[in-house]
């Protein structure tokens, strides 16, 4: 049987390259263009005589408004996927169903030709994650989260990735045309995001740049079909390319293809039951 740990660990890892940038956030001051005109007195006269000052065209500018993404709007979302981990070494399979109620939780169970292996619970203010194959129970609020892994996450963030949101909203994106697609730059921290947005104003694909380290990561959306009005991606793709502690580039790929996915009105059930024993630790 594979490993679910290598899912845990790649997720957690995907996590952290998306994330770090918002633990700690730059901002720049804006600075206030003034033109001066040059002033000459003439010597012995109250005569003023005033350069004008060049005019300087302006460069249009794309308003971000007018390219925004639309989001997929929904109150519960349920959801059935293959999920195809692969290295240069490694290649594994699991099946992962997903649950979520908006803007509350999320809940996902990843099984292995049908057995289950584990169970997350994220929920506004913290995360839960039960391992049955290793015997291994984590509850985390997302603070003592961030601190383990050196990153900040929160719930938002992860809700608009599962479902294809542009997971960080700002108000001063630089937008660039692209032929038929517009890219949304953004800058957070040591961290660069392009948000590409298709024609059909869904985020069709998210690339990160870690500067200083060089890592990677890139997630694209692919095979967009209507469920309820609303575009929903059925398959994605995320390429990590990171280096390891040897300074070797290590690339992995995880596939995402839904099989499944329904829109909801009516409550769903999150199931998520944890022997006492690791309760009561």
């Amino acid at each position: 049987m594979p490993n679910l740990s290598h899912w845990k660990n790649i997720l957690l890892f995907g996590l952290f390259i998306l994330f770090q940038s918002c633990g700690k956030k730059v901002v720049n001051t804006p600075v206030e263009s003034v033109a001066l005109s040059d002033t000459i007195m003439a010597k012995d006269t109250s005569v003023i005589v005033e350069k004008k000052p060049e005019v300087v065209e302006e460069q249009p500018v794309v308003e971000e408004p007018k390219v925004a993404t639309e989001d997929l709007n929904f109150n519960y979302l349920k959801a059935k996927s293959k999920v195809l981990w692969k290295t240069n070494s490694n290649s594994d399979t699991y099946t992962v169903d997903i649950r979520m109620k908006k803007d509350s939780i999320i809940w996902m169970n990843i099984s292995v030709s049908m057995i289950t292996g584990a169970t997350g619970l994220f929920s506004k203010d913290r995360v839960q994650f039960f391992h049955k194959i290793n015997n291994e129970y984590f509850n985390l609020t997302y603070d003592s989260l961030s601190t383990k892994m050196g990153f900040k996450i929160n719930y938002e963030i992860l809700q608009s990735l599962i479902v294809g949101n542009q997971p960080f909203k700002k108000n001063n994106s630089r937008v660039i045309r692209e032929n038929e697609n517009y890219i949304l730059k953004q800058d957070e921290g040591r961290i660069q995001i392009d948000n590409y947005v298709g024609p059909n104003r869904k985020l069709k694909k998210l690339l990160v740049n870690d500067g200083p380290t060089e890592n990677k990561l890139t997630l694209d959306y692919e095979d967009f079909a209507a469920i309820n009005q609303f575009l929903f991606p059925f398959s994605s793709q995320i390429t990590l390319d990171v280096k390891d502690k040897d300074n070797k580039l290590v690339k992995t790929l995880i596939s995402i293809k839904y099989s499944k996915v329904e829109l909801l009105d009516s409550p769903l059930e999150f199931p998520f039951k944890v022997p006492a024993k690791y309760l009561n630790k």
